[in-house]
């Protein structure tokens, strides 16, 4: 990580742990935000109007965070309006980095060899970790905002005066029942898993493992009753959100991160949502299971043979289906 604006360690999975050896997620450092007109958002401070072709994205195929924002970037209709750079999917000593590996590309702005670089031109001070989605504005030479769920919710909202019409993945309508459940799930599944993997001790693994399934056994039963997705007929945020995490569940989570009571392709209403979320134009072409396999078992702590399962046929042939 960045300490002062030098990296002084070599990457490590588990960014922080409680007492009880609980995964501690870091906290996004830089929290501006996009708006139509230039005012200051909810948090940060003002100055980034929404305008074509002045941010740029830098993601990772294998994270669900920076997933979601392609994903919103994709339904919003905003791959003219906002430029993408995709880091390479392995986690090195000295973290994302930026290469030819396929799928990947080099960092058109900057020519910086890692995401770190990113950082300590935004703050050559910095401390914390590189991570994932990172918004930069291209005509201030800032960074505007590292937090996924800010930048989900800004292009959904920002550009909406000059983008394509599309659907609206914060209805207002439906915005108390999404920020019911956003939360639970983000603690119970999204970053569950990650505290069932980085768990340090029994207890905190067991506690996290049984919390994942529990959720997963919950959101089988609201499926069941036949609706769409999360809400009903129509694809929101919380959609979103949740999709991430499923869709590298078989893939990723179950092996590697031990949550292994259950694979998703034993629910068989999640599986066909899974299904019915892949088949949602855009939504399929921001996944790359080889870039989540890559990825995630290249965790030296998790995976130190290096070696990727074949695996799992199922996933990749809803992925295939979806693409056909």
């Amino acid at each position: 990580m960045l300490i002062d604006g030098k990296w002084n360690a070599d990457w490590h999975p588990v960014q922080a742990k409680d007492g009880a050896g609980r995964f501690i997620r870091q906290t996004s450092g830089f929290r501006n935000w996009i708006t139509a007109d230039g005012r200051p958002g909810p948090t940060g401070e003002g100055g980034f109007k929404a305008e074509k072709g002045r941010y740029h994205l830098y993601v990772a195929l294998i994270c669900p965070w920076a997933s979601r924002v392609l994903i919103a970037r994709k339904l919003k209709r905003l791959e003219d309006f906002i430029t993408v750079t995709v880091v390479e999917p392995f986690l090195t000593d000295q973290g994302w980095r930026f290469g030819d590996y396929p799928g990947a590309g080099q960092d058109p702005l900057f020519a910086a060899r890692h995401l770190h670089e990113i950082y300590t031109r935004a703050d050559p001070a910095y401390s914390g970790r590189a991570t994932v989605p990172v918004l930069w504005d291209k005509q201030r030479g800032l960074l505007v905002n590292n937090e996924s769920a800010d930048i989900l919710r800004m292009l959904d909202t920002a550009f909406a005066d000059i983008a394509p019409r599309s659907a609206t993945l914060y209805p207002a309508g439906l915005a108390g029942e999404i920020d019911r459940l956003n939360p639970w799930l983000y603690e119970t599944l999204n970053n569950g898993a990650y505290k069932a993997g980085f768990a340090s001790c029994q207890a905190a693994y067991d506690e996290a493992v049984h919390g994942v399934f529990a959720t997963l056994d919950t959101l089988e039963a609201r499926f069941a009753d036949g609706r769409c997705f999360m809400l009903g007929d129509g694809l929101t945020e919380t959609d979103i959100r949740l999709f991430v995490t499923l869709i590298r569940f078989d893939a990723a989570y179950h092996g590697l991160f031990k949550t292994n009571l259950r694979q998703l392709q034993d629910y068989r209403h999640l599986q066909d949502y899974l299904a019915r979320m892949l088949a949602v134009p855009g939504i399929a072409d921001t996944v790359n299971l080889d870039h989540i396999k890559a990825g995630y078992y290249s965790i030296k702590t998790l995976n130190p043979s290096g070696i990727i399962p074949a695996g799992p046929v199922a996933v990749e042939r809803l992925i295939w289906e979806a693409r056909k």
